[in-house]
């Protein structure tokens, strides 16, 4: 199975600012990024996106330019931050981002999501996907993707950055990022 993915484009969002489910628009590099990663559409048979605007704003030129359907799906969010959302990362109560930074997979942020939950929308997406496809989505279901794809670990993923509106192709066993 061959899927493309792009995680969207930079959003507008303060510098250390904890965000996944907040509803971000796009920042101002992100015109540019949209033009560039829209001039080598791929060649798939269908285009799934995140709801978030941030995903949209490159999803639907994306499918205008490929040609294919855009199609949204809720389980494609990024990871849902809870209380944190929206809130810098350095006003975050330590005694609260210590237990979950210890453990991300399996501890959830306060009334938000663990890894593990991320893991399960995105595999739930990841089977009823037709080849190819495109997924227009956020970090998190991105290397969610490649650890169901490609038998990654969390420690494994975590240590790649995901680029901003770049392509990133995975084949069942390996990944090109």
């Amino acid at each position: 199975m061959e899927l493309t993915f792009y995680r969207h484009p930079t959003p507008d969002a303060a510098p250390g600012m904890c965000y996944g489910r907040l509803d971000l628009g796009i920042g101002p590099t992100g015109p540019d990024e949209i033009v560039d990663a829209c001039a080598n559409p791929p060649k798939v048979s269908q285009i799934i996106s995140s709801p978030a605007q941030r995903a949209r704003a490159l999803a639907e030129p994306l499918a205008v330019s490929s040609g294919a359907p855009l199609i949204t799906d809720e389980r494609l969010w990024e990871m849902d931050m809870g209380r944190w959302e929206g809130m810098l990362w350095s006003d975050i109560d330590r005694a609260e981002s210590d237990p979950w930074a210890a453990d991300a997979l399996n501890h959830p942020t306060p009334d938000g999501e663990a890894f593990t939950q991320v893991i399960k929308r995105v595999g739930a997406v990841l089977e009823t996907l037709q080849t190819p496809s495109c997924i227009v989505a956020h970090a998190g279901p991105i290397r969610a993707a490649r650890m169901i794809l490609t038998d990654a670990s969390f420690d494994e993923v975590f240590a790649d950055p995901v680029p901003y509106a770049t392509p990133i192709t995975f084949q069942k066993g390996r990944w090109n990022g």
